[in-house]
């Protein structure tokens, strides 16, 4: 089965200006081939753009309601071993550390001392 990860990000509100694109149209169509261009090489396939309503406070009481619009893009998830960061962020528990075995196990008498360095008496 496959699965993705998808990344919500805000549209843009303005285009760029670049040589010989003159109208807002243009501009703002550039701005948005720019910001997939972008995603694209980095993996992530657009799927749809939302306008999703949003409640903002005006004032003391009162409430108003905008809309925000945001663009959707989605990429495969490899394979849940080889992304970690993804299941903290699922919300999957992270594999336990290896447990070492008795022939594993660190030697007390091999590690270093910590504290502060004894003065070296041959060197004088």
């Amino acid at each position: 089965m496959q699965r993705f990860e998808y990344k919500v990000i805000p549209a843009p509100k303005r285009g760029e200006k670049a040589r010989g694109i003159k109208t807002t149209e243009d501009r703002f169509a550039y701005a948005l081939t720019l910001l997939m261009n972008d995603l694209g090489a980095e993996g992530w396939d657009y799927v749809r753009a939302d306008a999703l309503p949003c409640e903002e406070r005006t004032g003391f009481t009162g409430v108003k309601t905008t809309f925000q619009n945001v663009l959707v893009f989605r990429r495969l998830l490899a394979s849940a071993e080889d992304r970690p960061a993804t299941r903290i962020l699922l919300g999957e528990p992270a594999a336990p550390a290896p447990r070492l075995g008795p022939a594993e196990a660190p030697v007390p008498a091999s590690a270093p001392t910590v504290g502060p360095a004894k003065p070296d008496l041959a060197a004088e």
